[in-house]
């Protein structure tokens, strides 16, 4: 006849509650991190690269002629400080202040991406840049071409839209700056106040540093 174990087996763990949820925030939230500061500083080193390049006729000659992309436009760089700050200040905000700061880096993207594909095919700085060097103001440039940056800077700008939509879609469950969580992830409960002494002047000095009232329940 067999015996009978009484010894229990053991059983596999339950899932923690939340522990998922919480997971996936932390993996959204260092997505958009990395996401938004790789696209903006993508945007701000290739706005600094040349975007057009040609040559202008002078005297019985040719110069070349060369516009970076600050000088084509502005906008991408403007805008990925724009979405720089606004990648900082989505960890500020809660609630519909993060809802909008997130949408304002989702549309910084947006905009640097726009401003730097029509400024691929924009000669206007270089023809500007053609009349500084000659002192014509009618020259033109000739053997316009354009380079890859103002597309390398279109990805740059996109990486940052994608940084925005990711604080759309899982903002609401990231902690904000200055809030306190106890390791479970539940807020701390608030510090009873201490008990005053009406016959010790220091207490009686520090509640009221602490702007309460020392004569309450007194």
């Amino acid at each position: 006849m067999g015996y009978v174990s009484a010894v229990p087996v053991p059983q596999p763990r339950a899932a923690r509650p939340g522990g998922a949820a919480s997971s996936g925030a932390r993996r959204s939230l260092a997505a958009a991190l990395l996401l938004g500061a790789l696209g903006a500083t993508v945007v701000l080193l290739s706005a600094g690269q040349i975007w057009a390049e040609g040559t202008a006729a002078v005297g019985g000659g040719t110069v070349p002629v060369e516009a970076d992309g600050g000088t084509v436009t502005g906008v991408p760089t403007a805008l990925a400080i724009v979405g720089l700050a606004a990648l900082v200040a989505v960890f500020a905000v809660r609630r519909t202040g993060r809802t909008m700061v997130a949408a304002l880096l989702a549309l910084s993207g947006a905009g640097a991406a726009l401003a730097a594909v029509l400024g691929a095919s924009d000669s206007a700085a270089l023809d500007a840049e053609a009349a500084r060097i000659t002192g014509n103001t009618a020259a033109a440039v000739g053997g316009l071409s354009h380079t890859v940056w103002p597309y390398v800077t279109a990805a740059g700008a996109v990486l940052i839209l994608a940084a925005g939509l990711f604080a759309l879609r899982f903002g609401k469950a990231w902690p904000a700056m200055g809030g306190r969580y106890e390791r479970s992830g539940a807020p701390r409960a608030a510090r009873r106040p201490a008990t005053l002494d009406p016959d010790r002047p220091e207490d009686l000095w520090k509640a009221l540093d602490r702007g309460e009232d020392p004569t309450h329940g007194a």
